[in-house]
């Protein structure tokens, strides 16, 4: 889950690359629209994050009786996991003015929401001065969502999390072309 966390939060990092290579502005002629682009651009992060999560739930599948999974739940969480995270990894790179500048910030954002998720330590057991702060990061929400769907006891309604993921994907991606349309296009 680390790897696939850290990929999506970096995938989107090229982007800057691609600004300074004039490679976006030949993309911005194409016949399409900017929210057409930024989506066929970040589907292949989203793809490739996926199919690294589907690695270790293969192993798992294998390895352990997974018979209480409810598997609809565990995909749907995983995609919107996918999702966020390259949003998220989006929005970073469309900040930053140079690579470096994007890996910094993505640091910022990486390491606390891996820590504060609830994957390592469960959010109940969180100092409650940071469970507020659990609770506002996107990751907390897919977690809680695997582990509803793995039968190990999510905090959260299941619905609610839905709705907390699929609204932070929309926003994430909303402020990143608000952002590309203000800074880059001009």
């Amino acid at each position: 889950i680390i790897h696939f966390i850290r990929h999506h939060l970096h995938a989107c990092g090229n982007h800057n690359l691609r600004k300074k290579q004039n490679s976006f502005d030949r993309l911005l002629l194409a016949p399409i629209s900017l929210h057409t682009l930024m989506l066929a651009k970040t589907l292949g992060a989203i793809v490739f994050g996926v199919i690294n999560a589907l690695v270790p739930l293969l192993l798992a599948a294998i390895l352990a009786d997974l018979s209480g999974t409810n598997w609809l739940l565990l995909f749907v969480s995983i995609i919107l996991v996918a999702v966020t995270s390259t949003f998220l990894g989006l929005l970073i790179a469309v900040a930053a003015k140079e690579v470096f500048e994007a890996q910094t910030f993505s640091n910022f954002f990486r390491f606390p929401m891996i820590i504060l998720c609830g994957l390592f330590i469960p959010v109940q057991e969180l100092p409650l001065l940071l469970r507020p702060i659990s609770y506002v990061l996107p990751l907390t929400h897919g977690v809680d969502m695997m582990k509803n769907a793995t039968l190990t006891g999510g905090l959260l309604p299941v619905g609610l999390s839905l709705f907390i993921l699929a609204g932070f994907a929309i926003a994430l991606f909303y402020v990143s072309i608000h952002r590309i349309q203000t800074s880059w296009i001009e």
